[in-house]
């Protein structure tokens, strides 16, 4: 069986630990992160932080997972139950995609609607996700369903075109529902 991606729960704020302690052990993870700038009274600091809080990728054989679940920090596979569910890889490569392309990342709320589109050129050419609109930007948003999970990084409205018909929702200005939630 081929090893597959699943995403492994870890005690908040122990994602560089778990995903330090995997690599020793000899595991391939992913722990993507963004650039945070965080504002005091009397400095600016840049942190780097989990793009998704408590959760790291790890590619494994899910029949040979003890060495997994005895690192400290781990807390389970993510799954249905007891039973672990591989991540889709399709979502792992877009969203390792989006953070090789440098352009401006952050975590998003999870979405199920709205209008999906594929990127025909820039660094993200050949994603799919959905298109939003804040303040004033563009935003392509890639999910990772399993987690409930979303990453928005910035776009250029014209790299993009509609998948198929946009879906109609109500309200009818999906920008300004996404805004309020």
């Amino acid at each position: 069986m081929d090893d597959l991606w699943y995403a492994l729960h870890v005690r908040p704020r122990f994602e560089k630990f778990v995903q330090t302690h995997l690599e020793d052990k000899g595991f391939e993870t992913f722990l993507p992160t963004y650039i945070s700038t965080r504002r005091w009274s009397d400095r600016t600091k840049s942190l780097t932080l989990p793009l998704f809080p408590s959760y790291v990728f790890c590619r494994f054989d899910i029949r040979n997972r003890l060495p997994i679940l005895v690192t400290p920090g781990v807390n389970f596979v993510v799954g249905v139950g007891k039973t672990p569910i591989a991540v889709d890889p399709q979502e792992i490569s877009s969203v390792r995609h989006v953070m090789m392309s440098g352009l401006a990342t952050q975590p998003w709320p999870y979405l199920k609607a709205g209008e999906m589109v594929e990127v025909q050129t820039g660094p993200l050419e050949g994603l799919k996700g959905i298109i939003v609109r804040t303040k004033g930007q563009e935003r392509l948003v890639v999910m990772v369903t399993l987690l409930m999970r979303s990453v928005s990084v910035e776009i250029d409205r014209r790299w993009v075109k509609p998948v198929s018909e946009p879906h109609k929702l109500a309200p009818s200005n999906f920008d300004e529902m996404i805004l309020a939630g």
